[in-house]
């Protein structure tokens, strides 16, 4: 958890305009984990572009705003939370490269 935060600390240092994180909250205690999800919330609600790519479906669908599921290096899904489940989030991550949108 310390090692997410003093990174996350060093990025914001550099006031960025976008922010990309890989599973931010990966591996850390539940406290370290609200910590990282609340700063990620305040710069979105500051103006920063926060994307992250997480597994964590409830994580996915309580922070973010818009979801993107990718499936073989193509978009399978582009929703928002109010649209999705997780059921239709895996659903759409283990589509078929042949059944997705050209």
């Amino acid at each position: 958890g310390n090692q997410q935060k003093v990174v996350i600390g060093r990025c914001l240092n550099s006031a960025p305009r976008r922010l990309l994180l890989d599973e931010p909250t990966r591996g850390v205690d539940v406290g370290a984990k609200m910590e990282i999800l609340g700063q990620m919330q305040t710069l979105a609600k500051s103006g920063v572009a926060v994307i992250f790519a997480s597994s964590d479906m409830t994580e996915i669908l309580s922070f973010a705003s818009r979801i993107i599921v990718m499936s073989r290096g193509r978009i399978a899904r582009d929703a928002t939370p109010a649209d999705s489940s997780e059921a239709s989030l895996t659903e759409a991550a283990s589509v078929e490269a042949g059944d997705l949108a050209a």
